[in-house]
């Protein structure tokens, strides 16, 4: 007889033989031992689990010669025994629904089971991969699946049961296959290289175990591949044979990584592809251990989840310490969306080097820094720290709520050139003689929410100065205005803060917008995100200054003036230039001129609020909404 594998050597011949489906294999000696035998039985489960070699004990426990009754413990010896095994006893039948899908197909099996058996006392029918059948060949078996003649049983085997009709599974008794377990798969392995007189390492033959991924055949084929080789099987051996990075050369290049090394990188990555490893497979095999990282730096006690030796483990679990979960989330995003890259071009090495060298530290917080939005695109709200006892006149407060002025005791007159009146109004530069409105950073998180920026790496208060510009001009104005901020960023969510007035007209203005807030943050972060709202305290009051006229205000909020052709006299301090409110000044003693009244034309009959609403609205090229009358778009 010729050579024969270890997958057919050792196949199994019993239920007790079957490897990590000790449930299945009870179940199914149970029914042989009371003679309950189904019609019909689904087996499904992943590649190499034990579906074909089951139905294949099914059939001989069903018909060993050696037992009166089907019996879960055949013989294997006996003539209808060997038949089975063999593949040619005329009572079972073994087809591949791969190449027999049609309907002609499974009505010539369904007229043929019309016969009795001539040996055995079941005819057995065992159709594998049965997803492959199409749509008519199912139903054309499913009369006779449901009451098949006597002394027939059917038996179905497939890894794809989403494609069988239900139908046709709730006609069967289903049996799922599970993966075989990784101690359950060393010790059977253990016991064939023993058997076998293989020389090969523990370590080795647990890196096999979990190369396979569950699958009994792939980890027997495997070890019959190494069992070719000469002295000691290692796990270098092991490594180079499957054509993947040794763990070794992987730890090296997260080392680099982490240290920040650019140079030591391309090193070791050059290294690894001298030695014939493509870049796609590089990249592949450093994802892996990208997610093996975190599950180091999550879960340092479940080694069982990864393909990676004890020693190997240990050293992962050390520089998972030294680097920070976003990084590696970060890392592993990179290196997903280069996988296309590296696939499609023409130089795969040098666009693998460019990735790795992604991966830095240093790149990653250039890049972060580069995507950070440019405060003058986005004229943000600002709170102020002004004392609680200042004075403020209501008019003052509408016109101008973020800025004060401070005390000037020497006036000057300063000559402004005139604007014609379609110039767009524009902010001036800050100098030392000119009134400019400063802006802070936004609504600042609190507290709290330090932790959720660090779980993501992104400064909440920039992320949502980025989400601004994004937004249609209406909508951007209505969160301005409830003054909203990011409180809380998740894997899939976002929870916004609205500091506004606490009321149903908000909240219902709130949720019609937030399709477009989703579509901005899942756009931004490249990632489906789910918003969320939630009523916060509202920003402080501002510094409440004593005024006799409006004072100068910032062009997001002051109506389209009408200027003469003479210059504007402003009266001010060049000794002593406007500062912030956070300054927090005592008094003020010499209020700023008002602008002429003719400034204010278009706007008759508009009460400061409206007039502050509309220019809102102009500035971000939008269109006036009422908050409290229309809810809707």
């Amino acid at each position: 007889m010729g050579y024969e594998p270890l997958h057919h050597k050792y196949r199994p011949q019993i239920f007790a033989d079957l490897v990590g489906q000790e449930a299945i294999a009870h179940t199914l000696s149970n029914a042989l031992n009371t003679g309950r035998i189904a019609p019909a039985y689904l087996f499904t489960g992943a590649r190499g689990t034990g579906k074909t070699s089951s139905a294949r004990i099914m059939a001989k426990s069903l018909n060993c010669l050696s037992s009166d009754s089907p019996t879960p413990h055949p013989c294997g010896k006996c003539e209808l025994c060997h038949s089975i095994t063999n593949g040619n006893a005329l009572d079972i039948t073994e087809i591949d629904a791969a190449s027999n899908t049609g309907v002609d197909n499974i009505r010539e099996l369904i007229e043929r089971a019309q016969f009795a058996p001539v040996k055995a006392r079941f005819k057995v029918y065992i159709i594998d991969e049965c997803h492959m059948l199409s749509t008519a060949a199912f139903n054309a078996l499913l009369k006779t699946l449901e009451e098949p003649p006597d002394r027939v049983t059917f038996i179905l085997a497939t890894t794809d049961p989403q494609r069988v009709l239900p139908t046709i599974i709730s006609r069967c008794q289903r049996f799922d296959f599970r993966r075989i377990p990784l101690d359950a798969m060393v010790k059977h392995l253990g016991k064939i290289a023993t058997n076998e007189n293989i020389n090969i390492h523990i370590e080795a033959l647990t890196l096999v175990a979990q190369i396979a991924q569950g699958g009994l055949r792939d980890a027997e084929s495997l070890l019959d591949q190494l069992s070719l080789l000469d002295g000691e099987i290692t796990v270098e051996a092991v490594w180079d044979l499957v054509g993947s990075v040794p763990e070794q050369d992987l730890l090296s290049l997260i080392e680099a990584i982490a240290a920040d090394q650019s140079t030591q990188l391309i090193d070791y990555v050059r290294r690894i592809m001298d030695r014939g490893r493509e870049p796609l497979i590089v990249l592949q095999n450093l994802a892996n251990v990208y997610r093996d990282l975190l599950i180091a730096k999550t879960a340092s006690d479940r080694s069982d989840l990864v393909a990676m030796t004890s020693s190997g483990w240990e050293r992962l679990i050390q520089l998972a310490q030294s680097l920070a979960i976003p990084n590696i989330l970060l890392g592993q995003q990179h290196l997903r969306s280069a996988e296309l890259q590296i696939r499609n071009s023409t130089q795969p090495r040098l666009w693998l080097e460019v990735t790795l060298m992604g991966l830095l530290p240093s790149a990653q917080g250039a890049i972060a820094q580069s995507q950070s939005p440019n405060p003058s695109q986005v004229q943000p709200f600002v709170r102020t720290n002004a004392p609680a006892t200042s004075q403020f006149t209501p008019q003052s407060a509408k016109s101008n709520p973020a800025h004060s002025v401070p005390p000037s005791p020497t006036p000057q007159t300063i000559n402004a050139p005139p604007i014609s009146l379609n110039q767009k109004t524009e902010v001036p530069n800050t100098s030392e003689n000119s009134i400019v409105p400063t802006a802070d950073t936004p609504i600042a998180s609190s507290s709290d929410d330090l932790d959720n920026i660090a779980s993501v790496g992104y400064d909440l208060d920039r992320l949502w100065q980025s989400i601004l510009p994004m937004l249609p001009s209406p909508t951007r104005a209505i969160f301005m205005q409830m003054q909203a901020h990011f409180l809380r960023i998740d894997s899939n969510s976002v929870q916004i803060g609205l500091g506004g007035k606490r009321d149903e007209t908000t909240k219902n203005i709130a949720i019609q917008k937030r399709n477009e807030l989703e579509e901005a943050c899942s756009k931004l972060l490249q990632r489906p995100i789910k918003v969320m709202f939630k009523f916060v305290a509202s920003i402080a009051q501002t510094e409440q200054v004593q005024v006799t006229q409006p004072l100068p205000t910032s062009p997001a909020i002051t109506p389209p003036a009408v200027i003469p052709a003479k210059p504007i006299s402003v009266v001010t301090n060049p000794s002593q230039p406007v500062t912030h409110a956070r300054q927090q000044p005592d008094s003020i003693s010499n209020p700023v001129q008002a602008l002429p009244p003719n400034q204010t034309k278009g706007y008759v009959g508009m009460s400061e609020e409206d007039m502050v609403v509309r220019n809102m609205a102009e500035f971000f090229n939008g269109q006036i909404i009422d908050l409290d009358d229309e809810p809707s778009e």
